[in-house]
C-alpha cells in the first residue's frame, strides 16, 4: 500500500521527502519480507499443496462469498467512478480560452480517465470471472448423493495419539475403544533382537532417557538392550507437557493423566496381542537397524517369526516393508501386502493391491488412475475434519489419523453439496448481484447528476459576458510578466 501511495504521489509530481532513516527501514523491511518468502517457498513447499487441497473443498463457498463481497465493494467503486466522471464533466464545462489553462485541464482530464480505467476495469473483469468461474472449477465435494463413497475406515496412528502417549499400550487400547479399524505403529529392533515400538531414531522426545542416561540420549534406540528399554518411562512427556502435543487436543481426565504417566515402551508382540483379541488390522513401518547392528541382515525374518508366534490371523497383518517380499510371501502367505506410491505396472508386477500414500498426493488428480485399477488406497496423516471430508468425497478407502475421536463422529462429509443446488445458488447469486450492482451504480449516478445540475446553475452565472470578460482580464494580468 505504501508503494502504491508513493507511486501516486510521484505521478502527481509531488516529492516524497523520505528521511534517510525511512529509506533504510524500507530497505530492511523489503529484504526481511523477501527472506521470509524464500523460507516459505523452500521449507514449506509441501504445505502449499495443503492450501491447494483446501481450495478444492472451499472453492464453491469462496466463489459464492466472493460474489457477495463484490456487491459490497461495488458501492465505493461506483461512488468513485461516477465522482470522477462528474469531475471530468465539470472541468470540460469550465474550460476557458487560455491556452495554458486549457493544457493544464486536458492533462487533468487524462489523469481522471486513467484513474477510471485503473479502478473500473479490474472490478469489471473480476466480476465477470466470478460469474463464469464454475465452468473451470472442480470440487470433489460437489457430487450427487448416490455417488458418494462409503465412509473411509480408520487406522489409529501410533494408536490414538491424541488420547494417550504414542506407541504405548494405553494409546492402542484407546484406539480400539474408539472404534479404529486398524492400528498403525513403528517398529525398531533392540540390540538383543527384540522388536519394540518406537518412531524416532533416538529416545529423547518420548522417554525419560535424558534423566536416566543423559550421556547416551542421542544414541540410536536400536543400540540399547531390551532390559534397559523396558525400564524407561514413555508417558510423562505426554501427561505433564506444558505445551499440548496437538493443537486441538482435549484435556486428559485425571485418571487418564495418571495412567499416561506410567506408560512404558511396548514390544511388538504386545501390540499383536491387542490386535488379535480385538480382531483389528495391523500396519507398521519397520525401520532397518544401523549397519553395525547384529540384526541388520535378519530383521525381516525376525519380525515375521514374532508375528507368526503371536498366533494372530495372517489376514490382519498389512505388510508395508518393501524388503524380502518373496520370503514374507513364502512364510506368511496370508499377509496383505501394501506398497507406497509406485506405478501401477510395478504394483501389478509385485501383486500388490493396496497403497499407503501421503494425503498431499490427492492434489494433482485425486489418484484417479489407482482407483480405476481397483487399488485400495490408504492416506496419511488426516487429522482435520475438512481434510477428512475431502478424502471421503474423493472415494478413498481408509485414512491414518491421530484425531480418531473426532473423525469417527463425522457421519456425513462437511461442505458437501449436490451439483443442482450449487448451480441454483450460482445462477441466483449472479442475477441478484447484477441487479444490486446496477441499482447501486444508478442510484449514485442519479445523486451525482442532481448535484452536478446545481453546480452548473451556480457556474452559469460566472459565464455571463460581463463576468467572463472580467475573468479573462484577470487571466491576462496574471500572465503578464512583472505584474
Amino acid at each position: 500500500m505504501l508503494v502504491v501511495l508513493g507511486f501516486l504521489l510521484c505521478w502527481e509530481k509531488n516529492e516524497l521527502y523520505l528521511h534517510w532513516y525511512h529509506k533504510i527501514m524500507v530497505l530492511i523491511v523489503i529484504m526481511l519480507c523477501s527472506f521470509l518468502m524464500w523460507i516459505l517457498l523452500t521449507f514449506w513447499r509441501e504445505r502449499w499443496l495443503t492450501i491447494g487441497l483446501s481450495l478444492k473443498v472451499f472453492a464453491p463457498y469462496i466463489h459464492l462469498s466472493s460474489i457477495s463481497a463484490m456487491v459490497l465493494l461495488s458501492w465505493p467503486v461506483a461512488f468513485y467512478l461516477i465522482h470522477l466522471e462528474g469531475e471530468a464533466r465539470m472541468r470540460r464545462y469550465q474550460n476557458t480560452s487560455s491556452e495554458r489553462r486549457r493544457n493544464k485541464w486536458c492533462n487533468m482530464l487524462t489523469k481522471l480517465r486513467v484513474l477510471q480505467v485503473v479502478i473500473g476495469l479490474p472490478f469489471l473483469l473480476i466480476l465477470l470471472c466470478l460469474y463464469v468461474v464454475p465452468f473451470g472449477t472442480y470440487s470433489p465435494c460437489v457430487q450427487e448423493k448416490d455417488k458418494l463413497a462409503p465412509k473411509p475406515n480408520f487406522f489409529g496412528h501410533r494408536g490414538a495419539a491424541m488420547l494417550g502417549p504414542e506407541n504405548t499400550i494405553m494409546s492402542f487400547e484407546k484406539a480400539v475403544e474408539h472404534g479404529a479399524d486398524g492400528l498403525e505403529s513403528d517398529v525398531q529392533i533392540s540390540l538383543d533382537e527384540v522388536p519394540f515400538l518406537m518412531h524416532d531414531y533416538d529416545l529423547r522426545r518420548t522417554t525419560n532417557i535424558l534423566e536416566v542416561m543423559p550421556n547416551a540420549s542421542d544414541k540410536h534406540s536400536s543400540f540399547f538392550y531390551w532390559n534397559f528399554l523396558s525400564t524407561l518411562n514413555a508417558g510423562k512427556w505426554f501427561a505433564d507437557s506444558r505445551i499440548k502435543p496437538f493443537f486441538n487436543m482435549k484435556p486428559l481426565s485425571k485418571a487418564d493423566r495418571e495412567r499416561a504417566r506410567n506408560q512404558k515402551i511396548p514390544k511388538l508382540s504386545e501390540l499383536l496381542e491387542i490386535a488379535r483379541k480385538a480382531n483389528k488390522l495391523v500396519i507398521f513401518d519397520l525401520n532397518s537397524p544401523p549397519r553395525s547392528h547384529p540384526a541388520r541382515s535378519s530383521y525381516i525374518r525376525l519380525v515375521v517369526r514374532v508375528i507368526l508366534d503371536s498366533k494372530i490371523e495372517q489376514h490382519l497383518i498389512i505388510w508395508l516393508p518393501g524388503s524380502d517380499r518373496d520370503y514374507v510371501r513364502r512364510k506368511a502367505p496370508g499377509f496383505q501386502h501394501i506398497g507406497r506410491l509406485f506405478t501401477i505396472e510395478q504394483l501389478t508386477k509385485e501383486k500388490i493391491t493396496r497403497i499407503n500414500v501421503d494425503y498431499k498426493n490427492l492434489f494433482h488428480n485425486g489418484l484417479k488412475e489407482y482407483k480405476a485399477a481397483n487399488i485400495t488406497i490408504n492416506v496419511y496423516l488426516v487429522n482435520e475434519p475438512w481434510l477428512f471430508s475431502l478424502v471421503w468425497c474423493s472415494s478413498i478407502h481408509s485414512v491414518t489419523t491421530d484425531n480418531l475421536e473426532v473423525l469417527k463422529q463425522i457421519n456425513h462429509p462437511y461442505y458437501f453439496m449436490t451439483p443442482n443446488f450449487y448451480m441454483f445458488m450460482w445462477i441466483f447469486l449472479d442475477i441478484l448481484s447484477a441487479v444490486f450492482i446496477v441499482a447501486i451504480f444508478y442510484s449514485i449516478w442519479l445523486r451525482e447528476s442532481q448535484s452536478e445540475k446545481i453546480l452548473q446553475g451556480i457556474t452559469s452565472y460566472t459565464e455571463t459576458p460581463s463576468v467572463r470578460s472580467l475573468h479573462e482580464e484577470v487571466l491576462r494580468v496574471e500572465e503578464t510578466p512583472g505584474v
